[in-house]
């Protein structure tokens, strides 16, 4: 087990978390910026790590600031954003050696705090506008990878199973946005927005390492301008009444069908009953050992792939899967077979007690990286659940066969989503 607690406390409207360890090398400092999940904003928001990566005020090109970082003994510093339930996060990371590493070498924290406070509050920029000709180049970049989803046809088919079953649900908004707003956002638009962003996101900064908390939070505080902040409301999270499930079948040209399954668990992080859900999900659809690998895949020889994710904010659960376009109803029959299974308790002692391990084992091995335990804790902040990593661990090894049942009559299918080929079958 990890004997490493973390310490919150807010000052100068910043969140800051505090993880002492000293199993690292290295201090890596997260920042997150959160905010609801919005129409107007998603392509924004989608757009923004692109243009601020290229460079800061003081190291206007990506070449300069790689050689900044390169002379912090090849510190890492990245950004993205991506959708958790039905929240937006820009996620600024910086991982730095440890300086009681570095004879003679005092000044790296102060330097890095410096230039990731830099990197979020003083981008590149000219007039009050990000820079036209990085602004124009990334727009076009976006737009590449928003077109790529309708190649890539699992991730197009996952798009459009959460299109179909999310509708009308800030869920079911495209994470990478929309190419329709990126046409009409100028560089004057975004910049405004970025400005307006730092001040009423809800900003989160995590610190994991081996260092001087009072010297790292004063460096920070003096280093990011929050003493404004309006932040904005929270949201609860859209529920949804499923009053029969649907079908959606989408016909390209295609030679591998795509059959994704979304599910309502109508349970989530925080609720006492989450981590019997994880362990549904280890036995149905997570794991090598699971019901939809076995039965879908091995024993029917029904698809190519076959498992099931979690979504915990939002409570959904996805069974993806990749079959021959002829085999559509046969698979999906299967698949539904196995959730009755797990509802009437069709697993045995052997199969719980090794999924718990199994997730246990996940679980130690996210904690293990500095990143991935940075992750594991700002789950907490999004569900809103304040739980030790070890205490989910401890609760994971007590849950029961009758709670993994109980979870499951709770599970309701939402929408069958299949991408088949021109020819492919419909229902009879």
């Amino acid at each position: 087990m990890q004997d490493i607690t973390e310490k919150r406390l807010n000052e100068n409207n910043i969140e800051f978390h505090f993880i002492q360890s000293n199993k690292y090398k290295t201090i890596n400092i997260v920042a997150k910026l959160k905010a609801p999940l919005e129409r107007e904003t998603i392509t924004k928001r989608a757009l923004l790590p692109y243009i601020l990566k290229q460079g800061t005020k003081s190291y206007p090109t990506r070449k300069e600031l790689q050689l900044k970082l390169d002379d912090l003994f090849g510190a890492i510093l990245s950004i993205d954003g991506g959708k958790k339930g039905e929240n937006h996060i820009l996620t600024f990371r910086l991982e730095l050696a440890n300086p009681k590493f570095i004879p003679e070498e005092t000044s790296i924290i102060k330097e890095g705090i410096a230039l990731l406070s830099e990197f979020m509050f003083h981008p590149k920029s000219k007039n009050n506008a990000f820079d036209e000709a990085i602004f124009n180049r990334e727009k076009d970049t976006l737009k590449q990878k928003i077109s790529a989803i309708k190649d890539n046809k699992m991730q197009y088919a996952n798009m459009r199973l959460i299109d179909e079953m999310c509708k009308d649900e800030p869920y079911s908004l495209h994470v990478h946005g929309y190419e329709e707003d990126l046409n009409s956002l100028t560089a004057g638009d975004l910049y405004s927005y970025y400005q307006s962003l730092l001040q009423d996101n809800q900003l989160d900064i995590y610190v994991l390492g081996d260092f001087n908390e009072e010297e790292i939070k004063n460096e920070i505080i003096a280093s990011m301008n929050r003493s404004s902040v309006s932040l904005l409301d929270r949201r609860e999270t859209t529920k949804k009444e499923i009053t029969e499930p649907q079908e959606i079948i989408e016909k390209q040209n295609v030679q591998q069908a795509k059959l994704h399954i979304g599910y309502r668990t109508n349970t989530y992080f925080k609720d006492e009953d989450y981590y019997a859900l994880q362990v549904f999900n280890g036995i149905f659809g997570a794991f090598p050992s699971s019901k939809l690998f076995i039965n879908v895949r091995e024993k029917n020889s029904l698809a190519y792939y076959a498992s099931s994710q979690m979504e915990s904010h939002k409570g959904l659960l996805f069974v993806f899967s990749g079959i021959a376009p002829e085999d559509f109803e046969k698979a999906r029959d299967i698949i539904r077979e196995q959730l009755t299974a797990m509802k009437n308790g069709d697993f045995t002692e052997e199969h719980l007690s090794e999924t718990k391990e199994l997730i246990c084992n996940q679980m130690l091995e996210t904690m293990d990286h500095p990143q991935g335990f940075i992750e594991l804790l700002y789950q907490q902040v999004v569900g809103e659940k304040t739980i030790d990593p070890d205490e989910i661990i401890s609760q994971i090894k007590s849950v029961t066969k009758e709670q993994v049942i109980q979870i499951a009559q709770k599970i309701e299918e939402d929408t069958v989503y299949l991408l088949t080929s021109e020819g492919g079958q419909e229902n009879e």
